[in-house]
């Protein structure tokens, strides 16, 4: 019988053996290839990740746009000390006086988003200053929040000589010499500028703005008699009004301070409606990952929370801040319209 025959179907299209060799050799290469090209990604990755999630391995910066020993100053110290301890790294405090606080603002807004370039500011860089001075940043956009230090409120000091006990004396004085009673602040655009236009406003006297670079350098010539008048921050004057070096007359903020009650507010001194208070905020440059931001935040808060920072601040005469993220950007915006519209209306001069 003839071999029977094989279907076609039945004929077997399978590779030689070489051939079938030489597959799963290329094949072997591909996946090595294959698998060696995902573990470069993923050591690629691996620093990206890692740094992501170990903020701060370097150390940061705290700008300050004041020079040091003013209240700003003291203020940034504390919390670059105590952030230090907490987050095993090094904070370093930079002073970068002038233009009302905006120096320093500046280089944080132009700075990497990383998380290594802070700024400790105030109402008079990011509310007023703004509407003032030609600024080459947007302090509602370039800066990003972190969170509310303390409030204080603004005092008016006298040199000891000048002979007044009160604000009513003060006020009859400066009336009878008009323009012979010098104010200082820590710049143009500060909380204490604007509140001595406000006072010559609301009590109809004149008197001459000489602004400094920070309230240091300001507090030696109102010591020594250079000017008669300063409506300075609690914060950077506290040492110099206990020493007796300076004279309070009255406290601009709604109620008396817990650290001056003997001083009268404004208004129980005659002139109601003239109020000042400057803050301390925490900001970092736009743009700066949200994880960071609210690490910040929390650093910030714990900070606050500690029976000896609080004592600290409210011995500067401050209310201490409790405002989230988001509340104390609110809070930054409508201060940033309310002095607008307070420039507006005092005629203060805007540099051009």
């Amino acid at each position: 019988m003839p071999p029977a025959e094989r279907s076609p179907s039945a004929v077997c299209a399978c590779p030689s053996r070489a051939a079938f060799a030489r597959q799963r050799r290329v094949a072997g290469r591909w996946i090595a290839g294959l698998a060696g090209a995902a573990a470069i990604g993923a050591l690629a990755l691996a620093p990206a990740a890692a740094g992501a999630q170990a903020w701060p391995s370097k150390p940061v910066r705290i700008m300050v746009g004041a020079s040091a020993g003013g209240g700003t100053d003291v203020i940034a110290r504390m919390l670059a000390e105590r952030f230090g301890e907490s987050l095993k790294q090094t904070f370093v405090v930079e002073n970068r006086p002038g233009a009302s606080n905006t120096i320093a603002a500046d280089l944080t807004a132009k700075a990497p988003a990383d998380g290594y370039t802070l700024l400790l500011a105030t109402n008079t860089g990011q509310a007023i200053a703004p509407h003032i001075l030609k600024l080459a940043f947007d302090p509602l956009k370039d800066l990003q929040p972190v969170g509310l230090v303390v409030v204080v409120p603004n005092v008016l000091l006298v040199n000891t000589s000048v002979p007044a006990t009160g604000v009513g004396e003060l006020v009859k004085l400066m009336k009878e010499k008009p323009g012979s009673f010098r104010y200082a602040s820590s710049g143009v655009g500060s909380t204490q500028h604007l509140a001595g236009e406000a006072f010559d406003l609301a009590a109809g006297t004149k008197s001459i703005h000489i602004p400094y670079k920070g309230s240091s350098q300001a507090h030696l010539d109102l010591i020594g008699g250079q000017v008669e008048m300063m409506f300075d921050t609690t914060s950077s004057s506290m040492p110099h009004i206990k020493s007796g070096k300076l004279k309070p007359l009255a406290v601009m903020s709604p109620k008396r301070s817990e650290q001056l009650p003997d001083v009268p507010t404004l208004a129980e001194a005659g002139l109601p409606g003239v109020e000042m208070t400057t803050w301390y905020g925490l900001f970092a440059t736009g743009g700066t990952p949200k994880p960071v931001i609210e690490q910040l935040h929390a650093e910030l808060k714990r900070t606050l929370a500690i029976p000896e920072v609080q004592a600290r601040l409210k011995g500067l005469g401050g209310e201490i801040g409790n405002l989230d993220i988001e509340a104390f950007a609110d809070f930054n915006r409508a201060d940033y319209e309310r002095f607008g519209k307070l420039i507006k209306d005092a005629g203060v001069k805007v540099e051009k």
